[in-house]
């Protein structure tokens, strides 16, 4: 369990931004709202760039990962173009969301894909702030010994 919360300063760097909000008492993540002048829409081959109008300041040791929305991916085929956001605590520039949908999305008849229409205000990813810790390396002159029975290779322990 954690012995203290830790505090995210942010500047809302564009106007009409938003502060990140929890939609829940148990929500892991908080979300990330759009800030745009006019509507954009998100379709298959268009993938667009949304500004989220803010700028962290991330304590040092962690980092914010940026994930897609559920009901994006479920419901519209939409996530996020590099599938998740990892921003350094040394990053203090805009963070911006990019969106693409996926070419199995919804078909009309003509073999269009419909557009995901994307609103200034709207919930178009979420974060979470999460405790990290870099690691030194060493290389080792052999390849390292087997433990346990793990010699099947790839997707060798759901068998």
């Amino acid at each position: 369990m954690f012995t203290s919360t830790p505090t995210v300063k942010i500047n809302l760097c564009r106007p009409g931004a938003k502060m990140p909000t929890y939609a829940t008492q148990g929500s892991a993540c908080f979300d990330l709202y759009a800030v745009l002048d006019e509507p954009h829409y998100c379709c298959v081959g268009e993938p667009v760039i949304v500004p989220v109008g803010l700028k962290f300041d991330i304590p040092e040791g962690y980092v914010l990962m940026v994930y897609s929305r559920s009901g994006h991916g479920f419901k519209n085929d939409v996530r996020l173009s590099n599938c998740v956001g990892v921003i350094d605590s040394d990053y203090t520039g805009e963070v911006m969301v990019k969106l693409s949908q996926d070419v199995d999305s919804y078909e009309e008849e003509d073999g269009m894909h419909d557009p995901f229409w994307i609103n200034h205000g709207d919930r178009i990813a979420q974060a979470m702030l999460i405790p990290v810790q870099q690691v030194q390396f060493e290389e080792l002159s052999e390849p390292p010994e087997q433990k346990g029975n793990r010699v099947g290779g790839f997707g060798s322990s759901g068998k």
